[in-house]
């Protein structure tokens, strides 16, 4: 990065009106006899390559050194509710070992577990391969409350030092990680979908951007710890190991340090809602259907295999289904063993929410649709007349099945 500076002493009318009209953005203002530069200025340098020479410079700025040697290690956040360890908890630690592996056999991978009687299911995390489980168990951090929780991250970071750290796009993740990072004043990439590890322990962070149009490449080598979340669903956890390996360090810090001016007075525990990212089948819907009587043959598909409804945001938009059935970049990531998307174009906002299912079947009457560039197998033709083929051949199988 960079800044224009302006020598005003090389000024002149002449100069002034010249540098104004070369400036395609109207960035170059002329006030009081004397040249600024607005908000509307792109970086574009024309001024300083086609305006007289030295009158408008651009100046790098400094780049910060950083000793990388000093940061070793990927730690994961583990994400849990009363002990309860998120399921992305141990997908973000299988990819903190594969990217391990690229910097050294003997480089290692950390968990963060912050809460209340916490210890022994700390023990479970050491099924999956996991050099160190830091463990901060104190009654000051039984509710997540964000002060106390980043306070002992924090602790964590200026301890042990890890290069990086990945934490889940869950609730509590997309809170805590931004206050963090703003701690040790470094950067962090929300969403990611695909992580990779130079050499020199440089995080590469890709995400889609610009509504999924292109996937952004996103490094930060002169600031540590590097932070990323990672939604559900997006990466592959490991198997878990019968034996253990590791060990678990009970961390102490200053209670001092937990102060809060948030205070939990009640916790009210919601009813358990089935979530689109743990069905195994998924029908999705799209714009194609015509009004929202008729999705009840998506339901009745569903049904007959054991899964859930999903769809894309229209459906959303016109309040035919709820927001947390969404999939996309804009709502859930799923990756079931099936998915049937029924009238469904393929927009990149959707497919990055799904690419990653086991078995993607895809029924469109425009045979041109994108979803059939990712779909295995492709159904051209209208939904109102595949989808209750679909159900009637499904009955029969089950009726045979039943008489034999």
């Amino acid at each position: 990065m960079g800044k224009l500076v302006i020598n005003k002493e090389k000024l002149t009318p002449a100069i002034i009106e010249e540098l104004v009209g070369i400036c395609p953005f109207g960035a170059m203002e002329s006030k009081e006899g004397s040249l600024e530069i607005n908000a509307a200025c792109k970086m574009c340098k024309l001024c300083v390559k086609k305006g007289p020479e030295g009158v408008v410079e651009f100046v790098e700025d400094k780049v910060e050194e950083i000793d990388k040697s000093l940061w070793k290690g990927i730690a994961v956040y583990v994400d849990h509710v009363e002990g309860n360890i998120h399921p992305v908890t141990y997908e973000l630690i299988g990819k903190a070992k594969e990217l391990a592996a690229k910097i050294s056999e003997d480089y290692p991978v950390y968990a963060v577990f912050v809460g209340y009687n916490i210890k022994d299911k700390a023990k479970e995390i050491l099924h999956y391969g996991v050099d160190e489980v830091f463990v901060y168990d104190y009654e000051e951090l039984k509710d997540f409350i964000i002060e106390p929780y980043t306070a002992a991250m924090e602790d964590f970071i200026n301890k042990i030092k890890p290069s990086t750290l990945l934490v889940g796009a869950t609730t509590v993740g997309r809170s805590l990680a931004p206050r963090v990072a703003a701690r040790f004043k470094t950067g962090l990439t929300a969403d990611c979908t695909i992580l990779d590890m130079k050499k020199n322990t440089d995080l590469v962070q890709i995400r889609p951007a610009f509504g999924g149009n292109i996937m952004a490449q996103i490094l930060n080598p002169n600031h540590r710890p590097q932070l990323a979340t990672v939604r559900y669903k997006v990466m592959n956890a490991p198997e878990r190991s019968e034996s253990t390996s590791g060990k678990i360090t009970v961390q102490e810090m200053d209670k001092k340090k937990f102060k809060s001016g948030i205070k939990v007075l009640k916790v009210t525990k919601k009813e358990v809602e089935k979530e689109i990212s743990e069905a195994d089948i998924i029908v999705a819907v799209g714009r194609a259907f015509k009004n929202e009587k008729d999705l009840e043959m998506a339901y009745e598909l569903a049904d007959l295999l054991g899964g859930q409804v999903a769809c894309t945001r229209p459906l959303i938009e016109a309040g035919w289904i709820d927001s947390k059935r969404q999939i996309g970049l804009s709502g859930r990531t799923v990756k079931p063993k099936l998915i049937i998307t029924c009238g469904i174009s393929g927009s990149v906002q959707f497919v990055a929410g799904m690419n990653n299912s086991d078995l993607i079947i895809a029924i469109n009457k425009d045979p041109k649709a994108s979803i059939f560039n990712v779909a295995h197998y492709g159904i051209v033709g209208d939904i109102y007349e595949i989808i209750p083929k679909l159900i009637e051949n499904i009955k029969s199988k089950k009726d045979l099945y039943q008489l034999a």
